[in-house]
């Protein structure tokens, strides 16, 4: 495995920890070779001492000694010109150096762990030094990282650029929400469980909420965040994949390219958005200084690498159609934000209110129990992050005389429920993509029709710039402006408070 960018936090953090931690199980061979690719120069043993700092501060698995000596064994350091003719030379050796001494056989994992505007040219130059060439009996994968383009103009180019140096199958697109247990799990709870799938659709389901909260700013990363806001950083990407396995048909096997052509047909229903109807259809934000956890904390426009007088948005909340048989008329509301008063991922799914309650107004009602125009509705809740689980509430009778109602939760959680830790995100992923499995990574078409969705927004936006008056529109520490939560009110409805 070639991680371009070694340098860079992501290698330190997330991948080499996961790799770590599928070594610690077993799930790679002795042999195998993590070879750090960046353009500063490194020896083998710095190499090897930042990335062990990294697994002891980050890693899932505490570091064993005899497990980070074999670990280690396999990590190799190269540098890169991306100018030089020659530039490639250093690489082609330690690729070499590990098929001839650690058993590689010539199969390779690249991974970009690189700006987005060096994917292009990272490309080109190693199709030129023939480094994404398939041998017989070997593989070479590449595995990219989002943002996939600016709009659906920009990832299509990317996506026929791509396939200049690599055919469809190599290319794994990765978005680490498909690699979180709960999200996986949506999948055989909706497809292993006879109970539920007869109620999901628009006959019951009045509507559903996926909400993506952090507490998080931009943590410097303020340059990226002008260029990328909310739209393109969360919804493009992770959201739209929640969308799309939450709503899908049931795939017929679990075959990769079954479950995704499902996700391409859901995705494909969404109704598009006029530019004109952007507004109509959404709610942007900025946060302003606040606090988080009784700490303060600056404003957007303070941080580091950002504009003083920055209109980009930090929360974004949005009403999305599906026009199929299955979801018409059951809308599904999206927002994500930074600066919440909490971290949060989650998936409401609001069940129908019953046509008629016999317990309205018969007997008065307790201090927090339903109102007497009817019983609060049934909610199913999948929580992703950080306290994977799944709730239920339904409607129960108060112990007592009185027939009084309450709403009462039934909860499963991930960490009392098994005694299994859940792996990272990443360790998943990557061992899918080394084995050659593409069923959480994203196809070239349901990048381009979830950016068909979010590049109209992006067009309304652009020809309705927000307020200057009225930005930034809600402090950090909050669940975002007011528009948003008047928003859901015009429905009828209201977000969930995770």
């Amino acid at each position: 495995m070639v991680i371009f960018g070694a340098s860079g936090d992501l290698t330190k953090r997330k991948l080499v920890p996961a790799l770590y931690a599928l070594a610690a199980e077993g799930s790679v061979p002795d042999g195998f070779t993590v070879i750090g690719a960046a353009r500063s120069p490194l020896s083998d043993e710095e190499f090897r001492a930042d990335m062990r700092e990294g697994v002891e501060k980050y890693g899932r698995i505490h570091l064993r000694e005899d497990v980070w000596e074999r670990f280690a064994a396999g990590l190799r350091y190269a540098t890169y010109n991306m100018d030089a003719e020659d530039g490639f030379d250093h690489l082609k050796q330690a690729l070499e150096a590990a098929d001839r001494e650690r058993g590689t056989a010539g199969n390779r994992l690249l991974y970009f762990s690189t700006p987005p505007n060096a994917v292009m040219p990272l490309t080109d130059r190693l199709n030129t030094a023939g480094l994404t060439t398939q041998a017989p009996g070997t593989f070479v994968r590449v595995i990219i990282e989002k943002p996939f383009g600016r709009d659906l103009a920009t990832a299509r180019e990317l996506n026929t650029r791509l396939h200049t140096a690599f055919v469809e199958e190599q290319i794994y697109r990765i978005d680490h929400y498909l690699g979180k247990e709960t999200v996986q799990n949506l999948l055989v709870f909706r497809f292993a469980n006879g109970i539920f799938e007869p109620l999901w659709n628009r006959q019951y389901i009045d509507h559903v909420q996926i909400t993506v909260a952090e507490e998080i700013g931009v943590e410097g990363r303020g340059s990226y965040y002008e260029e990328a806001g909310a739209l393109r950083d969360i919804v493009q990407n992770h959201i739209m994949q929640l969308v799309a396995i939450m709503g899908m048909e049931a795939p017929s096997n679990f075959q990769a390219e079954m479950v995704r052509d499902e996700k391409v047909k859901l995705l494909r229903a969404v109704r598009p958005i006029h530019p004109d109807d952007a507004l109509s259809h959404s709610v942007r934000g900025q946060y302003s200084a606040g606090y988080i956890n009784g700490q303060p904390v600056p404003g957007y426009r303070d941080e580091r690498g950002v504009a003083p007088d920055s209109l980009r948005e930090t929360f974004v909340a949005l009403k999305l159609d599906i026009d199929n048989w299955r979801w018409a008329g059951t809308p599904f509301y999206l927002r994500t934000g930074k600066r919440m008063p909490k971290r949060s991922t989650e998936i409401v799914i609001q069940f129908r209110r019953v046509p008629h309650s016999p317990f309205a107004g018969s007997v008065p009602l307790a201090a927090g129990a339903v109102p007497e125009d009817g019983i609060d509705p049934n909610l199913l809740i999948l929580r992703i992050q950080p306290d994977e689980g799944i709730s239920l509430r339904f409607g129960a009778k108060i112990p007592g005389q009185a027939l009084r109602i309450e709403s009462v939760n039934m909860d499963f959680m991930y960490g009392t429920a098994f005694r299994e830790q859940s792996p990272d995100a990443y360790e998943r992923l990557l061992l899918d993509c080394m084995l050659g499995d593409p069923t959480l990574f994203a196809r070239e078409d349901e990048v381009e029709e979830a950016w068909r969705f979010c590049t109209a927004i992006l067009d309304g936006w652009r020809a309705h710039p927000p307020d200057r008056t009225n930005s930034p529109n809600y402090p950090a520490g909050t669940w975002g402006p007011e528009e948003s939560h008047a928003f859901m009110a015009r429905d009828g409805r209201a977000w969930h408070v995770p």
